[in-house]
């Protein structure tokens, strides 16, 4: 993925690489990475004319009546993966779904993106981010059972040989790494990206969950992003570092004479407004799952309310402090994401709540540097805090409720994901759960 391809250089990369397989690799809209494989010899074709596909199966694509697709790979996608394939190395590469006709598929996520990241551009801007993705390393999928007991920042011997064998698989795909280590939970890491443009991070991301899962595999270990795998230790969150550029490579969330002091720009106080203010709505995006509300709990970091802070870790919206000399670097920081996430519909989200905020030009709220966990339900009515939802119902109805939601994600996805998380929700409310027969089966 290092540097700018186009077809002939990916073609000239196979060729003197000798990569004798390709996978094409595109994304349903629950977030779940699917691929299938050509050999080299087919993949000029599949530049030309795209590769036909069944899209009836894909969780949120094509009904049986309508189910042709076609997957055109993104050249600037590419990258060779890591290992070899029964002695033959192998590559990836991301595509963009389109109808028969050629026209962009509304179902795909990666053009859901697309057309919000056209949306900045025409706007002035480009998007950037840089995601911050948890993990827990545990010793198969079918128990909670940890492989190290180190806290944060901590050495761990018992991971750290697979984390590193991590990051150097992920160099190895032309992934850059800024660092890793060890997360507060025992068996709980980290591997930090370098911010890149939100498209190719979105890529980046489905790539990074992969190789993360496929390293601690050849570990004989198991790596896991489910956002509370324990009940009672820290989750796993994703939180994502975004600011916009202008045309010229300037950060046009910095301005070093804001009379506030914050070193933020009038354009990024509208922006944060957005995000504060969008927040519940996209909130099914950012976490998806049923489990991703047991993480959005008061106690372990994991944002609740509904502010932003510059040092306060508790706040949804955080502004990392400005260095003297690093304007490019400014940043927001929203902290509820968690990565069981899609990438590309929670960039989009996100993206399209902020330039809401700028387009409305909203105001920033005061900042909230106390601890919000402490105060009592009167002072956060006072104070006009809103909670994020406490759980996925509330989540979704807020979201098929959200008119900037169905712009942003357009009817196809919007609709689909309501009513697959609206029966995930009714399946969950009618299981009963080992807690209950734990609590109420000895006394009832």
């Amino acid at each position: 993925m290092k540097g700018v391809h186009d077809k002939a250089s990916v073609l000239k990369a196979i060729e003197e690489q000798d990569i004798h397989f390709i996978k094409f690799w595109f994304t349903d809209v629950l977030g779940n990475l699917k691929a299938f494989e050509l050999t080299k010899e087919q993949i000029e074709t599949a530049f030309d004319e795209g590769m036909g596909f069944d899209g009836s199966s894909i969780q949120g694509f094509a009904r049986i009546e309508e189910s042709d697709m076609i997957a055109y790979p993104d050249p600037e996608s590419f990258m060779v993966l890591p290992g070899d394939s029964c002695g033959k190395k192998s590559a990836a590469i991301f595509c963009n779904i389109a109808n028969p006709d050629g026209t962009p598929y509304q179902g795909d996520p990666r053009q859901a993106l697309k057309r919000v990241l056209k949306k900045a551009y025409d706007m002035g801007f480009t998007f950037n981010i840089g995601p911050e993705l948890e993990f827990y390393y545990f010793t198969n999928p079918y128990t909670t059972e940890l492989i190290d007991f180190g806290g944060y920042f901590d050495m761990a011997p018992e991971a750290t040989e697979v984390r590193r064998a991590t990051v150097l698989a992920l160099q190895e795909a032309g992934i850059t790494v800024e660092f890793s280590h060890h997360e507060v939970g025992n068996s709980q890491h980290e591997i930090d990206l370098r911010y890149q443009e939100a498209l190719k991070m979105a890529d980046i991301v489905m790539a990074y969950r992969l190789l993360v899962k496929e390293v601690a595999s050849d570990y004989g270990v198991y790596a896991s992003f489910m956002p509370k795998p324990i009940s009672g230790a820290p989750g796993n969150g994703m939180h994502v570092n975004q600011s916009l550029f202008d045309q010229d490579g300037n950060n046009v969330f910095y301005d070093e004479n804001d009379e506030k002091g914050y070193y933020l720009s009038d354009l990024a106080q509208h922006y944060i407004a957005g995000l504060l203010k969008y927040a519940p709505e996209f909130c099914a995006i950012t976490n998806p799952n049923i489990n991703s509300y047991k993480r959005l709990v008061t106690g372990f970091e994991a944002p609740v309310y509904v502010t932003w802070a510059r040092r306060n870790r508790s706040a949804l919206v955080r502004i990392p402090l400005y260095k003297p000399g690093k304007g490019k670097a400014t940043r927001v920081e929203m902290r509820n994401p968690d990565p069981s996430c899609n990438p590309y519909l929670v960039f989009a989200v996100m993206l399209a709540a902020g330039l809401k905020g700028v387009e409305d030009k909203l105001e920033l709220p005061k900042e909230v540097s106390d601890d919000v966990f402490s105060y009592s339900d009167e002072q956060l009515l006072e104070a006009g805090i809103q909670t994020l939802p406490g759980d996925l119902s509330r989540a979704i109805d807020l979201f098929e409720e959200s008119d900037l939601m169905r712009e942003a994600l357009g009817e196809h996805i919007h609709e689909y994901f309501v009513r697959n998380k609206r029966a995930e929700w009714n399946e969950y409310r009618s299981h009963v759960t080992q807690w209950e027969l734990e609590r109420y089966l000895p006394i009832l």
